[in-house]
């Protein structure tokens, strides 16, 4: 008799795991919700694009500007406890944010878009069409937008 239980019951526990468990460990670390709630750590998660978040970074990387089409400024962001986030922040509509270094703190209102590294931010300016919400960075005291 208790032969026959154990196998039903491992065929269970076997398709409760594959169907219903979910490793919160694999998730963003919830120290990565800088924006109003858990906006960017949830599109993180969840492979959103096309939100509007809000938060602060470390700048840890400069990247040259991107000169193909409209131009933009290049540089990566460590959010508090989270992957980086790219910022391609438009210099054709916005002013360049001048003496960017590694180590500086920006705070950022933009546009995420998904990817497995982190994200893209993108809109961090104003739109002269005014059909998008405007964004902006801050950094040292000034915004841009």
């Amino acid at each position: 008799m208790r032969k026959s239980l154990i196998i039903p019951l491992f065929a269970a526990l076997l398709a409760y795991a594959y169907f219903d468990i979910k490793d919160e460990s694999i998730s963003a670390p919830n120290a990565w919700s800088t924006g109003v709630g858990n906006t960017i750590q949830q599109a993180f998660v969840n492979e959103l694009s096309d939100i509007q978040v809000q938060g602060k970074g470390v700048v840890v990387r400069i990247l040259p500007d991107d000169l193909e089409g409209s131009r933009h400024q290049k540089f990566i962001l460590k959010l508090s406890g989270g992957p980086s986030l790219l910022v391609a922040h438009n210099i054709d509509l916005s002013r360049r944010l001048e003496g960017l270094a590694k180590g500086d703190v920006v705070e950022f209102n933009g546009e995420y878009e998904w990817n497995s590294q982190g994200g893209v931010l993108h809109w961090t300016h104003d739109d002269p069409d005014n059909r998008h919400v405007g964004g902006w960075l801050k950094y040292k005291g000034m915004e841009y937008h």
